[in-house]
């Protein structure tokens, strides 16, 4: 069997046969309260966590202060309150201050999870890079920057690149600028970048996930933006390496990611869900597994004597017989025994063995 390929973020190894690496994203969701994200830390890890992502920007690393048409977030279906917002009030509102970062990654780190960020322009790779994260995440809106891809390809770090709704052409590119400018370990993220509240499942479509993984010969997961566990929880069933989930410690905090974003107990739900899931897929093995199954092996048929027999008496299809339990000889060799001698009496119900039989 082929060996599934995997990598190592940190200390942790990803994919392969290894568990889900399960991911806590921070997002806006801190509501530029350093408290409330420490908070977010320590309840991911309780919940399950293996690492929490930050996003580091600002406004004016990500856009421009304006108000012309090109500027406003619009959308029928975002919330109202993000609809007349220009980018540069919608990111103000939501970016973390980068001198938090360092601080948050010693936090994280002494909680057992292992801390990265998505850059969004080349300054925050700079900064990161200051920060020794261990690897990098490229967010679907950026996938297409190739920009940003060289400038994160040169750390030669591994890179986890959500792809969104990006073309197949427009991943090849990603992938291939990531590969040219030195990264050697990729992790493509499929997901939806609709952010409902609930998922749709006509719409969902994980077995693009399975394509992207063929397709592109790299660790794939899974990036839900979109309400509840059950999406990440079948990606995961079905192969995903890393699964990442907004994270959020109450939804009584409304922040701009909540109705996305799952709170401590929902995580938790999902991580115990996936943990569950990889205790049952378990690994590729033959043969009885649990003690009740070796028990269990006496059930099958084997040959035993049904009728008595005197020694020097034939063995026929009349005096021997494929039967349950298992105590006697497999019924494969029913037509080598047939015709050969008794070595001795022997009584109705006994297990034929060869000690029996006169070679």
């Amino acid at each position: 069997m082929k060996k599934e390929r995997e990598i190592k973020i940190g200390k942790r190894k990803v994919g392969g046969s290894n568990p889900t690496f399960i991911v806590a994203e921070m997002s806006v969701n801190h509501k530029q309260s350093f408290r409330k994200a420490v908070e977010i830390i320590k309840a991911a890890a309780s919940a399950g966590a293996d690492a929490v992502k930050l996003q580091t920007f600002t406004p004016d690393t990500i856009t421009l202060q304006s108000d012309k048409k090109w500027f406003r977030v619009g959308g029928v279906k975002n919330p109202k309150k993000w609809q007349e917002k220009t980018f540069h009030n919608l990111y103000k509102e939501a970016f973390m201050p980068w001198e938090w970062q360092p601080k948050l990654k010693k936090i994280a780190e002494r909680e057992g999870l292992i801390l990265f960020s998505t850059p969004f322009d080349v300054t925050a790779v700079d900064f990161l890079e200051k920060m020794k994260v261990s690897c990098y995440k490229i967010a679907s809106y950026e996938a297409t920057d190739s920009i940003l891809l060289k400038k994160v390809a040169s750390t030669g770090k591994p890179v986890i690149l959500s792809v969104g709704f990006a073309t197949r052409e427009e991943i090849n590119l990603a992938v291939s600028t990531l590969r040219k400018g030195g990264t050697k370990d990729i992790v493509l993220l499929y997901c939806l970048t609709s952010y409902a509240p609930t998922a749709n499942p006509e719409g969902t479509n994980l077995r693009t996930m399975l394509d992207l993984k063929d397709r592109f010969q790299t660790i794939v997961g899974f990036s839900d933006n979109m309400g509840g566990i059950v999406a990440p929880a079948l990606a995961a069933a079905m192969g995903a390496s890393v699964i990442e989930k907004h994270f959020v410690l109450s939804h009584k905090d409304k922040t701009l990611d909540d109705r996305f974003s799952l709170d401590p107990r929902e995580f938790k739900k999902m991580v115990d869900t996936i943990r569950t899931q990889e205790k049952l897929l378990g690994m590729v093995r033959y043969g009885p597994q649990t003690p009740e199954e070796k028990y269990n092996l006496r059930f099958r048929r084997s040959l035993f004597v049904v009728t008595d027999i005197k020694k020097g008496e034939k063995f026929t299809k009349k005096n021997i017989r494929s039967i349950r339990p298992a105590d006697g000889l497999p019924t494969k060799f029913f037509a080598k025994i047939l015709g050969k001698t008794a070595k001795k009496d022997i009584e109705e119900g006994t297990p034929l063995v060869w000690n029996f039989i006169v070679k």
